[in-house]
Order: structure tokens, then sequence, then C-alpha cells
């Protein structure tokens, strides 16, 4: 038998016993004679006490493990990093965030190929724990399944659920006088009970639920509560499919397809996702090498109806959800109108349409609504362009009662700027607030706004302010809100030429976003312009600055 240093079972007999030593190594960790044939599983746990969201995720881990050697696979457990949103949100640790994604691909990758393990399975909790395993995943077109570590329940106060935006509004609210500060302290001490990820429709929630819908993980699992017992058997259940997948050859290449991306897509604008997953699904459809643009995202959005009443717009949480048939019920409704590619794979070895098969297409009405009233008859989350975004940008139009807004720029270079600008009730209705520098690039880290849009809520202000950015937004974030604009403010980008009193045109129902500025004002600005320097020299945001795209493909680094 010629050796394959590609295959972990070359542990078992190779050309002149070079693998001895490889042998050696692994019965320290536990490896009898008979385990080098088995496939070789890594599990990729992200635990961490450093947020709620990551804080119950041993268990998980421990169940698909022992349930992977059950199964007749050897698993090899190994920790991936995680930093939380939440708690870096509103300071410079936010430049971070999605610079983990990155970090996290690039550690599974490197685990699973210098230990050269057959198959992969991940289990995750925070925003970028799921994109960064999946791009991760898709580069390495193993076997591989990723389990969710599941949402967190909602705090309670005087019959209102409470969840962390609703902290984040309060600042604003506070500020305004709209509450006491006896209310306000309320707010914070009750609306994070425990365990899990942010539960809203946010960030965490939208990518499990996207993942269920692309593939990658089992039915029903994405919006499980992380304190709650049935999630321990999913992620048994998910080794269990893992060790299944490696028998039978089915791998990531096979599961994410462009079919499998038109799915996850299809999904995340009948749920009310986050905008973050526009971001997230460019990044992994680059790393699984399957096309996907942004145009793809507005001809989903316009056949896709918005059918579950999640917040932030909406009333219900991810757990409410789950209660009434989760991502399955959608799905199957979805797939009964043509919607979904029902012949895509799945890490069950079945297709969707046959995971489905079982699913009653018969919604509450009140978390998940019918095809005849939904809550919009299009998706909610809108490409626009214009003489502000040649390459795009991204908003979210769902709860938006004032979809078209023009009005005078008021101009920030940094998050910290506008929020000053915000808490001494600077910025009045009318208002188009612009954000910029705070890109991939010029961030460093494309930080979310939820800090400025949170207290422009709180204040009053959600429905009669526009603010655009080059940044991102934060799942929790509502109102009229435009990210990701790209070109960048730090390449050049015409949101770097922008200057205050400007006249700025948000319009969500043409897909329009306009600076009413003429070509030759701009060639007279863009010949004086010079980007800022940059405070980030050396260490992981100024690498990280240096390698990073446009967030028009997903900001990536490859």
């Amino acid at each position: 038998m010629t050796e394959r240093r590609d295959n972990p079972k070359s542990f078992v007999v190779t050309t002149g016993d070079t693998r001895a030593p490889n042998r050696a190594m692994l019965r320290a960790v536990g490896f009898g004679d008979g385990d080098f044939a088995k496939p070789i599983i890594g599990v990729a746990d992200a635990h961490s006490t450093i947020t709620p969201c990551n804080a119950g995720l041993r268990r998980l881990a421990d169940a698909a493990a022992q349930a992977i050697h059950d199964a007749g696979g050897m698993p090899q457990t190994f920790g991936t990093i995680t930093i939380s949103d939440g708690i870096s949100m509103g300071t410079e640790g936010m430049k971070l965030s999605l610079v983990s994604r990155e970090v996290i691909a690039d550690s599974i990758e490197t685990v699973v190929r210098a230990q050269s393990l057959d198959a992969v399975l991940a289990v995750g909790g925070c925003d970028k724990n799921m994109p960064g395993a999946l791009i991760a995943m898709a580069r390495l077109g193993l076997p591989a399944v990723f389990v969710y570590g599941g949402t967190i329940k909602p705090g309670h106060h005087a019959g209102v659920d409470l969840n962390i935006a609703s902290v984040f509004e309060a600042v604003g609210a506070l500020q305004a006088g709209r509450i006491d500060r006896a209310a306000f302290e309320v707010i914070e001490r009750k609306s994070c009970p425990g365990f899990g990820s942010c539960g809203g429709m946010y960030t965490a929630n939208t990518m499990s639920s996207t993942i269920e819908a692309l593939g990658l993980a089992l039915p029903a699992t994405s919006t499980m509560a992380n304190v709650d017992d049935e999630i321990v058997g999913a992620a048994a259940a998910a080794g269990r499919a893992l060790v299944a997948m490696c028998r039978g050859g089915l791998t990531t290449r096979e599961i994410l397809t462009r079919q499998a991306f038109e799915n996850g897509i299809t999904v995340a604008m009948a749920i009310g996702g986050s905008t973050n997953v526009v971001l997230h699904l460019l990044a992994i459809a680059r790393a699984a090498g399957v096309p996907l643009g942004l145009d793809d995202f507005e001809a989903i959005r316009k056949r896709t109806p918005h059918l579950a009443d999640t917040k932030p717009a909406g009333r219900f949480v991810a757990t409410d959800l789950h209660r009434v048939g989760g991502v399955p019920l959608v799905m199957k409704m979805l797939l009964e109108r043509g919607l979904l590619h029902g012949d895509a794979l799945t890490v069950t070895g079945k297709t969707v349409a046959e995971n489905l098969a079982a699913v009653a297409a018969t919604p509450d009405g009140e978390v998940v609504r019918p095809f005849d009233a939904p809550i919009y008859p299009e998706g909610h989350i809108a490409i626009l362009r214009g003489s502000l975004a040649p390459e795009g940008a991204v908003a979210k139009v769902s709860g938006v009662k004032v979809p078209v807004m023009r009005g005078p720029a008021r101009v920030f270079d940094s998050e910290e700027a506008v929020m000053a600008a915000i808490e001494a009730r600077r910025i009045v209705a009318g208002d188009i607030v612009v954000i910029r520098y705070e890109g991939p690039r010029g961030g460093p880290g494309m930080r979310e706004m939820l800090a400025p849009t949170s207290a422009l809520i709180g204040q009053g202000l959600g429905g009669a302010v526009g603010l655009i950015t080059d940044g991102r937004f934060s799942g929790a974030t509502h109102g009229m809100v435009v990210g990701h604009v790209a070109p960048e403010a730090a390449v050049g980008g015409p949101i770097g030429l922008v200057e205050d009193g400007d006249v700025v045109h948000i319009d969500a129902t043409r897909n329009v976003l306009d600076l009413e500025v003429s070509d030759e004002v701009l060639a007279a600005r863009r010949a004086r312009w010079s980007p800022p320097p940059s405070r980030w020299d050396r260490g992981v945001l100024a690498k990280y600055a240096r390698l990073v795209g446009s967030a028009s493909e997903g900001a990536i680094t490859d």
C-alpha cells in the first residue's frame, strides 16, 4: 500500500513504515491498534466563557465527540476562538469582530490540514463562529457538519420580552428622558438571563438558520435554546451523521452548490434575517468556488415573501420560531411554492425535499404568516446602487415606515464621533447621518453600528433619520439604515467625498443611493482627497487591512 499523506487511514500500513512515529503519538491520546483504520474526525470547539453565546458549548462538543466514537469514528477535539460582538460593541474592540471570522476559518483549516483529518464537526455560537467554520469547511472540501450552540431565551419585565437590543435602545431612551435610571437598570439586569446567542433574528440565529438551509446542519436544529436538553441530542445526532458522511463519501463539495446558496438566501429573506448574511454568504461561496454576487440577493428578494415576524423589527424571538415549527416549517412552505431547490443534498445524505417530506406547511399565523398574508410581499434585504455606492450597498427595509429619504448629510469619520453628536442631541429629524472610514480596510474591521442606530431609536428618531456607512450593522439594528457601502472611503469610494450639507437620496423602493453633487464638484474633491493615515501599522489589524477585499465581495482575505 502506497503512503497517502492526505489521509489518516495511511497511518495503518505505509511504505517503509514511515508513519510509525505518527501512530506512536496518537497512541498517547487513546488510539488502539484497531483505531487507525477508522475515520479520524476533528471536533472544532468554540467553547469560551468570554460570552454567553459560547459558554454552553462544551457539553455539545463532548456529546458530538462521544457519538462519533460510538459510531465508529475517532474524534479529535481542538479549540478555536470567539469574541463577543455584544461586549465589544461600541468600542474599538469591535474592529476585531470580522477579523475573528478569518481567524476562525484559518485556525480550523490549519488544524484539519496539518493533522490530515478525514472530516470536521464544528460547534459554535457567536456571530463569526458560524461563517468562519463554513469558510473552512468550504475550503477543505471534506465531510463536515456544523452544530449550533443554541439561542438564548428572552428575559422578561412587566410583561415584555427583553434581549440585548433592548439594552442598546434603552441607552438612547435614557438620554432622551423617555425612561428613568431605575427602569434602565432593570432592563440591563434582565435582558440576558442565561447562556445562548442573542435571541432575536440577529446575526447568530440568521446564520444558524441559513446553514440549516444550506444543508450543512441537521434539520430543525438551528433555533433550539442552548439551555434545553434537546440540543445535546442534536449534537450527538450530528456526530453520527458525520460518520455516515465519511462512509458514504459525501463532502461539502456536493452540498455547497449554487442551488444550496440560493436556498440559503431565500430562507434568510423569509425569516427576516440580518444584513450580515449577505457578507458571510458571499465569503462562503467564494471559498466553495461558487459564483455569487449582490445581484443574486436582489433577484431572490423580489420573489421571496417575508414570512416570519421576528425581532428586531417584528415581535418574536428564535425560540418562538422553534415552538411553531422552526426553519423546517418555513422551508416546507417555500418548497411547496417552488421557491427552494428540493433536490439539493444535505448532511443527512438526503435531499432538502426528502428531509421535509413529513413536515406540514401549516403556519401558526402569528410567528410565521401564511403566503396570502405575509409581513411583506418581498424580502427585506435590499441591494442599493447609485453615485454613492457604485459597487453596491445593503439595506434592511423591514419595519421601515419611510423607505424614501432625501436630506442633508451629517458626516462623521468614526463611530465615536457620531455617538458624541447623538448623545449631545445634535442629530435632528431629516438628517442623513454618514459614518465613514469604518469599512473593512478603513476601520479596519468593518465595525457594526448598533450603538448609534439604537441610540437614535431610543431618542425616538429611528424613523426620521437615515444612516449610511461603509461599516456594518448588527442583526439587532432596524430603521432606515444602509451599510456595506462600496467602494469604502479608505480606498477612495464616493462616501469619502461627502461633505456636511450635501443632499443624500435614499430610495429603497427603487434601490437607489445617490449623492446629489455634480461630477465636476466631486472631481475637484477627489483631486484634494488622500486616505487618512492608519493608527494600525502592525499586528492583526494591520495585517487584515493589507489583505481584506471589498464588502461587495464578502470582505475576504483570500
